[in-house]
């Protein structure tokens, strides 16, 4: 703490006690004496008022109880980084310094946090040897005296920057362009003021991969002006800035391969064809953004878009989707492989959360990992005939047809099922008998009359055999063991219909229902060990 006020005060990060604030005021306020800092508190509830006193208005504030007026000593504005650096890892040459503990630096009685390498103490006693620095709330301001970083710490790698008192982008390039092999760079939570003009910005971060920046008011029209500095990055994290509004990157951010946009609430879905042609994105991550559709307008029914032509990665939870045709726009992307959509209203339109599970896989060919949950072939098949079953009376009464000839379903039925088609031609298209609706309810309508068949073991006779749809896979082995005599070998099950002529389907989830692979009466149960 100090009672002098720096010369730039005006705009400075300050600590007061455990609070963040930027100093918006340095002078006097009548009738006291003395000079008095007027503060914006990053927590509001933490001021008084709103820039004003007894009628005067000093400075102003976002909120009309951000402000308070503070005296220049209880102001911590910060330190140089390479002070933060010594005063976290204890690197001061006069220190007596041990090592206690496995994961522990004790320095006289006091315990520092280690920086993680396996001959920690070696590596720690040279900051030349530094290589993953962490900072996180040490209040760094400013990079101190020129080019003493890149003398003193050649060696750096990544920094944490998150959580300081760092005023200014100008601020931070003083930091990273003394370290020239800077690979990964966090300034989450610094409320920083960015340039305006691409004039001021002079530094290139040439070998920067991973940035940081959630939480610090930056829009996407400033990243974009800066992105000219970060030639080589694949990694840039946006969460938490209130950005809404997007601009299509031009000659920049074309070797990104993650983009962290959630929790800023983009004005619409329309907004992310905007950013659909950065040509090595695989991973989005949109969780929070107050979406409810998105639409590529270049992939007709069935059809694969060219946006986004490498994301393999998706995450659209705590969002406002309650559409499948936001899912079937979905099965439009090249290579999406992994979904993530918990938390929306459509996750609450079916019976379930499995059914609602289910359709998305079968409205999603190419899906193999759906809310970190992996996707086996053999629920794909069974959630595909489900879908193929449950949709046929639709799809028969919007003029689908098992001729080929006659096969044209309206454009309606084709919008609401763009795979269905193709479902038809993997497995076979329905017939009319196999779409009759069961009565519900009734124990004899629940009962599967199938024929249980060894065909590698020609002596043994057919059986026939009645078992209720609900039955599972692995109580169906059971039942088979003490039926067929069979000794301890590991059962294998399949079935054949005589509506999917040549079809074998295997049963391959033990824990998975008669009824989940859409066995119907007189289907035949194939069993081999």
């Amino acid at each position: 703490m100090t009672s002098s006020v720096p010369a730039d005060v005006l705009g400075r990060r300050i600590l007061c006690d455990t609070e963040y604030a930027t100093v918006r005021y340095a002078g006097s306020v009548p009738p006291t004496t003395g000079i008095w800092l007027g503060v914006e508190w990053d927590n509001p509830q933490r001021g008084k008022h709103n820039g004003s006193h007894e009628g005067v208005q000093y400075f102003k504030c976002g909120h009309p109880t951000g402000g308070s007026f503070i005296r220049p000593n209880k102001a911590n504005f910060g330190v140089d980084f390479l002070t933060a650096v010594k005063n976290r890892y204890g690197l001061n040459d006069e220190q007596d310094v041990e090592c206690e503990k496995e994961n522990a630096l004790v320095i006289g009685k006091k315990t520092v946090e280690l920086v993680g390498f396996d001959s920690i103490i070696e590596q720690q006693s040279q900051l030349n040897k530094l290589l993953d620095i962490s900072v996180r709330e040490c209040a760094v301001s400013h990079a101190g005296q020129k080019e003493e970083i890149s003398r003193t710490c050649p060696n750096i790698r990544s920094i944490n920057l998150s959580k300081n008192l760092l005023p200014s982008w100008e601020k931070v390039t003083d930091i990273g362009c003394q370290v020239q092999n800077l690979e990964s760079l966090d300034l989450s939570e610094n409320k920083m003021k960015f340039p305006s003009d691409s004039a001021s910005i002079t530094c290139t971060l040439g070998k920067l991969r991973v940035l940081a920046i959630n939480r610090t008011g930056v829009t996407w029209a400033e990243v974009l002006l800066y992105a000219p500095g970060w030639p080589a990055l694949e990694e840039l994290y946006l969460a938490s800035n209130d950005i809404t509004v997007l601009e299509r990157p031009i000659n920049v951010l074309q070797t990104l391969k993650l983009l962290d946009l959630s929790n800023n609430q983009l004005i619409d879905g329309s907004q992310l064809q905007l950013i659909a042609y950065l040509p090595r994105l695989e991973q989005l991550i949109l969780s929070n953004t107050g979406i409810s559709s998105i639409h590529f307008p270049d992939g007709g029914f069935g059809c694969k878009t060219k946006m986004f032509p490498l994301l393999q990665r998706l995450a659209v939870d705590d969002n406002k989707i309650s559409q499948w045709s936001f899912i079937n726009e979905l099965d439009k992307l090249q290579c999406l492989q992994s979904l993530h959509c918990q938390n929306n209203p459509l996750m609450g339109t079916e019976k379930s959360p499995e059914t609602v599970r289910q359709l998305i896989i079968a409205k999603i060919g190419q899906l193999k990992v759906l809310n970190k949950s992996e996707i086996f072939p053999d629920e794909r098949k069974g959630a595909e005939l489900d879908y193929r079953k449950m949709f046929g009376n639709d799809w028969i009464t919007a003029g689908g047809n098992q001729n080929p000839d006659k096969n044209r379903p309206n454009e309606e039925f084709l919008a609401a099922h763009p795979r269905y088609q193709l479902l038809c031609l993997k497995y076979g298209a329905p017939e009319e008998g196999e779409l009759k609706r069961q009565q519900p309810f009734l124990l004899k309508n629940q009962l599967l009359t199938l024929t249980i068949k060894c065909p590698d073991k020609p002596d043994q006779k057919p059986i026939e055999k009645k078992l209720p749809d609900s039955m599972t896979i692995q109580k169906v082995k059971g039942l088979l063991y003490r039926l067929l005599k069979i000794p301890g070998s590991e059962l294998k099950l399949s079935y054949e219909s005589p509506k999917m002529e040549g079809k074998e389907i295997e049963l391959e989830n033990d824990l998975k229902p008669l009824q989940f692979y859409s066995i119907e009466n007189g289907d035949t149960m194939l069993v081999r060990w």
